[in-house]
């Protein structure tokens, strides 16, 4: 099947060295994005090509693990992370571009089924598009999320990060 593929960009106000050292830090990704909240490094260093990691997140009130490979790596410019689960491909590229006043980041997130039978083909035409919004809504929270700590936000009492089903202060 086909798979779908969403990009959301936002410019960060930072350089971007920093904005990588950011995405880069896999042992602090809990305290940076608000849907992560644990994860464990199982090999590599760094966040170059074959470093892996299992990375929890909460959705909908319910926690999913999934493990998670960059297949390619261009320090501070581009990373490419990879997973499987439940038969299904992922693939999602960080791309930084220098850009006045910061850092764009483009995250491009791909989904594809190799192999899908046929409740798995209707269920993606139905309900596809539901799918794909709130998909673009995680990602763009995580772009909020990266700059609120990348911009020096992260220095508030908050953290600055929203609190969870809320807004931020100040």
């Amino acid at each position: 099947m086909a798979g779908r593929e969403l990009t959301v960009s936002r410019l960060v106000r930072a350089p971007r060295r920093r904005v990588w050292a950011t995405l880069a830090d896999i042992e602090q990704a809990p305290d940076i994005f608000r849907g992560v909240t644990r994860t464990e490094r199982l090999q590599g260093r760094g966040f170059g090509t074959g470093a892996q990691w299992r990375e929890t997140r909460r959705l909908f009130g319910k926690e999913e693990t999934q493990t998670l490979e960059v297949a390619e790596a261009t320090r501070f410019r581009s990373a490419t992370v990879v997973s499987r689960s439940s038969g299904v491909d992922y693939r999602t590229v960080y791309t930084l571009e220098s850009s006045d006043g910061g850092t764009l980041v483009t995250v491009c997130f791909g989904a594809s089924h190799p192999d899908p039978n046929l409740l798995q083909r209707l269920t993606a035409t139905l309900f596809g598009h539901v799918g794909a919004a709130v998909t673009t809504r995680l990602l763009n929270q995580d772009l909020a999320d990266l700059a609120a700590h990348v911009e020096g936000r992260a220095g508030r009492p908050d953290g600055g990060r929203v609190p969870r089903g809320g807004r931020a202060a100040g």
